[in-house]
């Protein structure tokens, strides 16, 4: 029944997958979406505009969309020179029309998005209705154009903008039924594609996220060559989605060839090659290629000291990314010395507000390290100023500090502190009741741990109670046979002993785990060894030895696996 420290909001390793629409936990600058485009014929499509409360209707086609949604940290020069290069050639050779509705639509999204900043988002919903209402009546009438197609791109962003996904959806659907009746040649065509790639990921549509995305590459391809720095966003955006559905080697090298096509265009050492080492390393790592990814990451640290002085937040970054590797070495006394510099720079420049979640997080895998290594206190002095920024920032009593009270609690418990463990669940669950209905599945995590708790302070009636109150709702809420469920019967087994139940009751709730972990993690992990270990007991003690045997053979196979596994 062991417990590890939580983190209250998820890892942020994932990119957008756009060259100018970088991942946010790269921290680079980000969301800013253009169309590039070559000559067109010229149109009259109407964009609809806010003026004086209405909508007035302003001619022209053929666009560049350049929007700003919601930035966490701004690096102005990455993917700049890219995008700007590639418009400045093309400006010249392209109609008056083109420019026109350049920046119609540009200032079609910039108006959108301001109304979203200033809390106006009805406005910015009839805006987008609108143009939607206007380009579906030019696609009623047949016109099925590349116009047509920008324009539905661009209130689809608008919408993604205002997280109205269901709305997206069915947008797309008409978007893609216009797109695929349109030549590879058709001017703006490949942006369109790559903006489609990029809102079917965040729809988890990866299927047609690929497809679209791969007909975007082609596009550019033919256009500018298969080493074009035009070809970088696509290739991202590909890279991202292979990385996300499990398609990792493809993924990787899918960032290789980025790597590979800046290093010939910007240099070895141009900071644009920070987006696709990340994603790269990051793979790399999950992949326990950890050598490869040391490799990834210490070319990013070295770009940025080179860049920014070696005390900048972007090197103090770095530096904690290089530190997961470290740990994934085994290397865990430089892991600690990585994140504690890391964190030292990255307060000295504040690059990163001190309230913000990629701060909490580094603080929270540093005390865990710490606690690995014996220093429990100072890990816990961690947590404790994980605490108090939360209460400064959010108010004590958000339900943001339950994960830190459990943090907390649990270094407590390590300590064999568990009088100050049971406080502090006590308070997190009060926290939870307060903000949540009692049934809610996010109550069961702090309340196991007060049944863990109260277990190991010989309260096994009360353990026992919690325990069960946390299996009838995860039963409810992840089904009989979930993960969840197998752990809390696990705990529920252990409290269970201590009050003298029935011994073949508890056999059959510890073959019920076992076939949850077999199945989740499966038959030769270290789970299910655990685990296998109290059946034979529970069938020697109670003389059915012979049906353990079996059990034992496979029991010693995983031993012998997992000593050398040790000694390797």
């Amino acid at each position: 029944m062991s417990t590890s420290l939580l983190r209250s909001t998820p890892s942020p390793l994932t990119n957008s997958g756009r060259m100018n629409l970088i991942g946010s936990n790269t921290h680079l600058g980000i969301l800013s979406v253009s169309f590039y485009h070559r000559p067109s014929q010229s149109c009259n499509f109407k964009l609809c505009f806010p003026t004086s409360g209405s909508c007035s209707r302003l001619g022209t086609r053929c666009c560049v969309v350049s929007a700003t949604s919601s930035k966490l940290y701004e690096n102005k020069g990455v993917n700049s020179s890219i995008e700007s290069q590639r418009y400045t050639d093309l400006k010249d050779n392209m109609p008056s029309s083109v420019n026109i509705l350049e920046e119609q639509l540009r200032d079609l999204f910039n108006k959108v998005h301001a109304m979203i900043r200033i809390g106006k988002e009805n406005e910015a919903r009839d805006l987008l209705l609108a143009n939607f209402e206007a380009v579906k009546e030019q696609i009623d009438a047949g016109h099925k154009g590349i116009e047509e197609a920008a324009v539905l791109d661009v209130t689809a962003l608008g919408y993604m903008a205002l997280g109205d996904i269901r709305t997206v959806k069915p947008l797309l659907d008409v978007l893609s039924e216009v797109v695929d009746d349109l030549k590879d040649e058709e001017p703006l065509l490949d942006s369109i594609l790559t903006h489609m790639g990029n809102m079917y990921e965040k729809l988890e549509n990866f299927e047609m996220s690929i497809c679209v995305y791969g007909r975007a590459v082609k596009v550019v391809e033919r256009l500018y060559g298969n080493t074009s720095s035009f070809i970088v966003t696509p290739l991202l955006g590909m890279a991202k989605v292979l990385g996300s559905t499990g398609k990792a080697k493809k993924a990787i090298e899918t960032y290789h060839r980025v790597v590979k096509i800046l290093e010939s265009s910007r240099g070895e050492e141009c900071e644009e090659l920070v987006v696709p080492l990340f994603g790269m390393g990051n793979l790399l790592l999950k992949e326990r290629r950890v050598t490869d990814a040391e490799n990834a990451f210490n070319r990013i640290l070295t770009t940025y000291m080179k860049l920014y002085g070696e005390n900048d937040g972007r090197v103090g970054l770095s530096m904690s990314y290089l530190a997961r590797v470290k740990c994934a070495k085994g290397d865990v006394n430089e892991a600690i010395d990585l994140y504690k510099e890391a964190l030292r720079r990255l307060k000295v420049s504040d690059y990163i507000a001190i309230d913000d979640h990629i701060m909490e997080k580094m603080r929270v895998d540093l005390a865990e390290l710490l606690h690995a290594v014996g220093r429990g206190e100072e890990g816990r002095m961690l947590l404790e100023e994980c605490l108090l920024i939360t209460e400064k920032f959010k108010g004590e009593g958000h339900p943001s500090s339950v994960s830190h009270l459990v943090n907390l609690a649990t270094s407590y418990s390590q300590s064999k502190l568990f009088a100050e463990a049971e406080r502090l669940l006590r308070m997190s669950l009060q926290i939870m009741f307060k903000n949540v209905s009692p049934d809610d599945q996010t109550i069961t995590f702090p309340m196991l741990h007060l049944a863990v708790t109260l277990y190991n302070l010989n309260c096994n009636e009360e353990a026992e109670k919690h325990a069960l109150e946390v299996l009838r709702i995860r039963e409810r809420a992840f089904g009989e046979n979930s993960l969840p469920v197998g752990e809390a019967l696990d705990c529920l087994v252990s409290i269970q002993t201590q009050l003298g139940k029935d011994d073949g009751e508890l056999l059959e709730l510890l073959k019920k785990v076992l076939k949850i972990q077999e199945k989740a993690f499966g038959t030769d992990s270290e789970e299910v060894m655990e685990t296998l270990k109290k059946v034979v007991y529970y069938l020697e003690k109670m003389g059915r030895k012979h049906e353990g045997l079996p059990l034992e053979r496979r029991l010693s196979k995983l031993r012998t696996k997992y000593k050398q596994m040790v000694q390797y």
